[in-house]
């Protein structure tokens, strides 16, 4: 199946094509076309299926840029996704004259107040700044046609369902509601289904991909000897691009300073670094800088970056599907990844689950 099939114009296709996107991926084909049609739609997909294109193409078609209104809402949970939809909505603006404002913390609110005097059709925005201009009458939603929750398990663990709901209070009662998630849980499907009316639910997995591409090693430690583990393991491997992850900030904090200590190119990445500080790390990250992106899981969410080759859990996942998001960031486009997870005696039962869901035992690595 291509674009044309699932009734995507020329002027997208040759636009996508740009880019070198010349097939729908999975979660494409099935949304798209409900999404043009006016279906409500819930969608369970990971980061790297292409869902963010599953939201953004018909978005686009639906869009008339002649009307000086806002028409379509993303609402995402963090700054740095919104960033991402943002740029990928810029590429299409090529195709239609569609006007976007990204909206979220650590930019001049003036400013964007300012672009919002203007002509804007698509809103990307973080709950809290969205609120903001609420607030402030600075944004009218009562016309928006479509609202995008995007990483809506993630908006529900940071604590932004009362937002989402003062949100979404605003737009107009005939809107088009669509609900994109890694995981779907029951207070996912709650909230979505608050909002929508008889959704299209739609499921991709990834861990066909995680299982083909992706090497993945367990070594067993103790808590108090995982610092010398992890580092023995990243002389050993010597990663071009890695990512390590944390339960919390703290202990991203913590582990930042003894591998600086050992000598080892790294930064952390979570919710108390300020939005300039966050461009400048991925920037260095992306232009091989910086070896190892120390990162929560709230920090990484929407993290989208390609030529990550090794993943190190340096603690265990609080599920197995976190498990398979977390990995899923290398062995992207062909390429082999590597994985990692270190644990402690007390993390065999996530150990466990982690197995049972993927179907096989993870060989164990001796360092």
């Amino acid at each position: 199946m291509d674009f044309k099939e699932i009734g995507i114009s020329g002027d997208i296709i040759s636009v996508l094509r740009k880019s070198g996107i010349k097939e729908p991926t999975e979660i494409q084909q099935k949304c798209i076309g409900a999404i043009k049609e006016g279906r409500d739609v819930i969608a369970e997909a990971q980061t790297g299926t292409g869902k963010t294109l599953a939201f953004l193409i018909p978005l686009f078609e639906s869009i008339s840029p002649a009307s000086n209104h806002v028409q379509g809402l993303i609402i995402s949970p963090t700054r740095e996704l919104a960033i991402q939809i943002a740029a990928e909505a810029s590429k299409l603006k090529e195709a239609r004259g569609v006007n976007i404002l990204a909206a979220y913390g650590g930019r001049d609110i003036g400013s964007q107040m300012k672009k919002l005097n203007g002509n804007i059709h698509l809103v990307i925005a973080t709950p809290g700044r969205l609120l903001d201009h609420i607030n402030r009458k600075t944004v009218d939603l009562s016309r928006v046609k479509t609202v995008v929750l995007d990483e809506a398990d993630q908006m529900l663990l940071m604590g932004f369902k009362n937002d989402v709901e003062a949100i979404m209070k605003h737009t107009g009662k005939k809107r088009q509601t669509l609900c994109f998630s890694a995981t779907m849980n029951s207070d996912v499907k709650k909230l979505a289904y608050r909002y929508m009316e008889d959704p299209l639910v739609v499921s991709v997995t990834k861990e066909e991909m995680t299982l083909e591409n992706i090497f993945q090693e367990v070594v067993e430690t103790t808590d108090r000897e995982k610092r010398d583990a992890l580092s023995t393991a990243l002389k050993q491997d010597n990663p071009y691009m890695a990512i390590i992850f944390c339960r919390t900030k703290r202990r991203a904090d913590d582990l930042e300073v003894v591998l600086h200590q050992r000598g080892f190119l790294c930064e952390k990445l979570h919710s108390d670094i300020i939005q300039s500080k966050r461009e400048r790390i991925m920037k260095a990250f992306r232009n091989g800088d910086v070896q190892c992106l120390i990162a929560t899981d709230v920090a990484a969410r929407g993290l989208d970056i390609s030529g990550v080759g090794h993943i190190y859990n340096y603690d265990i996942p609080e599920s197995a599907e976190a498990y398979i998001h977390r990995i899923g960031r290398t062995g992207r486009a062909g390429e082999k990844g590597y994985t990692c997870l270190f644990v402690d005696p007390k993390d065999s039962k996530a150990l466990e689950e982690i197995e049972r869901k993927i179907k096989m035992k993870i060989p164990r690595r001796i360092l």
